[in-house]
C-alpha cells in the first residue's frame, strides 16, 4: 500500500519526528511504500512551490493518508485539502495540537475516518468480490 504521511515540518517538535519515525519504520518494515515528507519532499525550496509539486504528485499517487495533526501547521492543512479534494481514505495516527472549540479540521478527519469505516463495514463479501472483478 502506498502511504502519505501528513504531518508538521517546520517547527516539528523533536518528540514528533520520534513518533513517525518510528511509526514509519513499522509501516515500511511491513512492506508499505510511504511518503515521508522531511525525507522525500526537498525542504530547502525557498517559495514552496517545489514541496507543494511533490507533494501532490505523491498525493494522487497514495491508497491512504495517515495524519499526525497539528493545527497549527500550515502545510498539514494544505495537505489535508489535497487530500480531501482527492478523496483519499484518512487514518488519524496522532494528535499533536488539537484545533480550538468549534468547526475544525480535526473534527472533519474523525467524521471522514468514521464515515469510511461505516460504509466499509456495510460492504458485503459479495460486494467486495464483484469490485475485484473489474479492477
Amino acid at each position: 500500500m502506498k502511504i502519505f504521511i501528513i504531518m508538521a515540518v517546520r517547527n516539528a517538535p523533536d518528540e514528533l519526528i520520534a513518533i513517525v519515525e518510528a511509526y514509519l519504520a513499522k509501516l515500511e518494515r511491513d512492506g508499505h511504500e510511504v511518503h515521508y515528507p522531511p525525507r522525500d519532499a526537498d525542504q530547502s525550496d525557498p517559495i514552496g512551490n517545489r514541496i507543494c509539486e511533490t507533494h501532490r504528485r505523491k498525493m494522487w499517487e497514495c491508497d491512504r493518508v495517515d495524519i499526525f495533526w497539528d493545527s497549527q501547521s500550515f502545510g498539514s492543512h494544505f495537505d489535508l485539502g489535497m487530500a480531501y479534494m482527492a478523496g483519499k481514505p484518512l487514518k488519524l495516527i496522532h494528535i499533536v495540537r488539537p484545533d480550538p472549540d468549534g468547526k475544525s479540521y480535526l473534527k472533519l478527519i474523525m467524521a471522514t475516518q468514521d464515515s469510511q469505516r461505516k460504509m466499509l463495514q456495510s460492504i458485503s463479501a459479495s460486494q467486495l468480490h464483484l469490485e475485484e472483478d473489474f479492477l
